[in-house]
């Protein structure tokens, strides 16, 4: 790494925004005001929810779009189009099937018009590099998910830029390869064998980045924005077990956990409560699970998030999912990085079926208002049946086009659950199967 005293700007954003557009001729918000300076030197984690915008970031970062507003720059020239100094690694692999893991490697200085010597030597270097030595001639196919994401690598390091952006590199792959390839490209970051100065990673990890990262920008959702900075200090290698790491991740948790605070709009007030609520689409069976392990030994009704994320071998996103849907259902309490058992979860939790059901029902009804307004539907209307339509055209009022599905599906699984009313894919209408 470089001296700190030393450092240069590579990356500058300043205040930007970026929306998309979504039926009637209205745009959803991603990304509001972000302020973001990359210097050389550093390892920078951008992590939130799901929906936070830190990918739509990434990518005006590497010049696949642009900011609606606001200002981008790379060593301070605007961002248009990809910059030279930038490379991207990707959550999904991306490698062409058809090429070897060398042209593979290849292919980004072929780009760049490098001749065919500099091009080979340069590749089976990187090849070297990131453990793949003796796998030049390999075809994608033939290679563990591990191996492949390390070809992703050597593509982007051996182009090298001044900075890698990493897009959820290690969440496609198994909890083993990816605690290797973090700790190979942790140790060759140390040891200054990396040819870039810098890293900018987009996770939703929380030990991930406090694992690998010095600085780490907490984005909070629906717009993203910067919600709140953290420096990590401690040295590499970082030793999870350390009581300064530990409390590191408790903090991240229990801001994550911080519900925003309510912002005032044109409609009904507040985005995010009654019917323009985005509802993640999560089985009742998990939830039941989570009741279930919660209220149990070693619990008791009461979890520390980062210790149930561990046992349960749960990314961070997926678990504050399930813990904001039991909350929402007033069924456990998300608070300072604990989840915590109503009185009615642990009610719950000792039921048998049929009563978890009706429990259930009433806290559908009682406190997630879609479900309340697609039954008082159902029940005024003499055929007792509603197109999807009516309420998805609602929905799309306060949120884009995908969360309003999502949420949709949400209502559907539950109500399926709680018995409340019935979903028909093919003609996709709701109805009350037994109307009182």
């Amino acid at each position: 790494m470089l001296d700190q005293s030393k450092k240069t700007t590579l990356i500058d954003i300043r205040n930007v925004s970026r929306s998309f557009p979504k039926g009637g001729g209205k745009n959803v918000v991603v990304l509001e005001d972000v302020d973001l300076t990359i210097s050389e030197g550093e390892i920078v984690g951008l992590l939130g929810r799901s929906g936070s915008g830190k990918s739509t970031l990434l990518r005006i970062i590497a010049g696949l779009i642009e900011p609606s507003s606001g200002s981008a720059q790379c060593r301070g020239e605007a961002i248009q189009g990809p910059p030279d100094d930038v490379a991207m690694v990707f959550q999904s692999f991306a490698l062409f099937p058809w090429l070897t893991v060398l042209q593979n490697v290849e292919f980004g200085l072929e780009a760049q018009k490098v001749d065919r010597g500099e091009r080979r030597k340069r590749a089976l270097a990187a090849i070297d590099l990131i453990g793949l030595d003796g796998f030049e001639n390999a075809f994608p196919k033939e290679l563990s998910g591990g191996m492949r994401q390390r070809v992703g690598f050597a593509r982007a390091l051996v182009v090298h830029p001044d900075l890698m952006l990493m897009d959820e590199p290690f969440s496609a792959l198994d909890v083993l390869t990816a605690e290797t390839l973090r700790t190979d490209m942790i140790d060759l970051w140390i040891e200054g064998r990396l040819p870039i100065k810098s890293v900018l990673i987009v996770t939703h990890n929380i030990e991930e980045a406090v694992l690998m990262c010095d600085r780490i920008l907490v984005f909070s959702a629906n717009p993203g924005r910067v919600a709140q900075e953290y420096k990590v200090s401690l040295p590499h290698p970082r030793n999870r077990l350390d009581p300064a790491f530990r409390q590191l991740v408790e903090t991240i948790y229990a801001r994550m956990t911080q519900r925003a605070e309510p912002r005032a709009t044109s409609k009904e007030g507040i985005p995010g409560t009654g019917v323009g609520m985005i509802l993640n689409a999560i089985s009742t069976n998990v939830l039941s699970g989570l009741i279930e392990a919660l209220a149990g030994e070693p619990y008791n009704g009461r979890a520390d998030l980062p210790v149930v994320a561990n046992v349960l071998q749960m990314e961070a996103d997926e678990l504050f999912h399930i813990g904001e849907a039991l909350q929402l259902l007033r069924l456990a309490q998300l608070s300072e990085g604990d989840i915590v058992l109503t009185e009615e979860g642990k009610r719950f939790a000792n039921l048998e079926t049929d009563a978890r059901k009706k429990l259930f029902a009433e806290h559908l009804l009682a406190y997630v208002p879609l479900i309340g307004l697609i039954r008082r539907v159902l029940d005024e209307r003499s055929s007792h049946t509603a197109p999807a339509a009516r309420f998805r055209n609602e929905l799309e009022d306060y949120m884009s086009e995908d969360y309003a599905d999502e949420t949709l599906n949400a209502v559907v699984s539950w109500a399926r659950y709680a018995e409340l009313f019935a979903y028909d894919e093919q003609t996709e209408l709701f109805s009350l199967e037994n109307p009182q």
